[in-house]
């Protein structure tokens, strides 16, 4: 009895399977084809980009884009993006591992209204704090540099909230073991709890690096000289100069999104199982 149920859930499983499959194929193929668009379109010439109905290869690939573009100071716009990205990437996760751990294993007076206040600050609009945000790095002296945009991330409300969520998993006997065993808050801090946090670095780093990259509006507003630029404003101004063309657009385009496709890859692992562990608790 039990052999032919199996059989028959495994029969109704099988249409079941193609069907979610097809449609994954599809979601994905849906997703990807921009990229893919973009990459191709960087090698098309502008002739061959404003073609009508338009060709799926380049017929005659060409890098006239890619030499444009490196005529600007393009490199070192990447850089810049780079840069900030990796830097606020590093602060972000280092700062809030160590408030999350705080907030989510030690008792002091006014722990739940912090954290309360934190939550609350993820829902308060980024336009609505650029004004102070501006004075405050003017006043500094940080305006249109890197560290005007590098700074104000460190304090995302959202990777403490993540942080602390994966340190109340973090079981308290292990910490009350090692301050036993004579360890401080430092080494119980780096040989306990940051290894178990491997996971939520991992999707924290992903989230941070690829916020701060596509920042457009902090980076608008916080940088001015055009050696400062990043990839994403720089392309812009590329755009302003010689007109809509798209060539030229879709060259820095693919440039720009090289990094964030390298950091996906090498913290990939992290980052599944960090959702994985998320949706476990959730």
């Amino acid at each position: 009895m039990q052999k032919s149920m199996t059989r028959e859930q495994r029969n109704m499983r099988s249409p079941y399977m193609i069907i979610m499959t097809v449609l994954l194929i599809l979601v994905s193929l849906f997703f990807i084809f921009p990229f893919y668009w973009i990459i191709t379109g960087s090698f098309k010439s502008t002739a061959e980009l404003n073609i009508i109905p338009p060709h799926w290869f380049p017929m005659e690939p060409t890098t006239m884009h890619y030499e444009r573009l490196f005529v600007e100071p393009s490199f070192q716009w990447l850089l810049n993006s780079f840069i900030m990205s990796l830097i606020s990437m590093i602060l972000v996760c280092i700062v809030a591992s160590m408030a999350g751990y705080v907030l989510a294993k030690k008792r002091f007076p006014g722990r739940v209204a912090i954290f309360s206040l934190l939550v609350a600050a993820m829902a308060l609009p980024r336009q609505a704090i650029l004004i102070p945000l501006v004075r405050i790095m003017n006043t500094l002296g940080l305006h249109d540099s890197l560290w005007a945009v590098i700074l104000p991330s460190i304090g995302w409300p959202f990777g403490l909230f993540l942080m602390k969520q994966f340190a109340e998993g973090i079981p308290g006997e292990m910490i009350e073991a090692a301050r036993i065993d004579g360890a401080g808050e430092v080494n119980t801090f780096l040989r306990i709890v940051m290894p178990m946090l491997k996971p939520a670095f991992g999707a924290l780093a992903i989230f941070t690096f690829i916020i701060v990259w596509n920042d457009y509006m902090m980076q608008l507003v916080m940088l001015a000289s055009r050696a400062k630029l990043s990839i994403a404003l720089g392309i812009a101004t590329l755009q302003a100069e010689f007109g809509t063309n798209y060539g030229l657009i879709m060259a820095g385009a693919t440039m720009g999104s090289v990094p964030i496709v390298l950091i996906f890859v090498l913290f990939q692992k992290y980052f599944t199982q960090g959702i994985a562990l998320g949706a476990v608790k959730g």
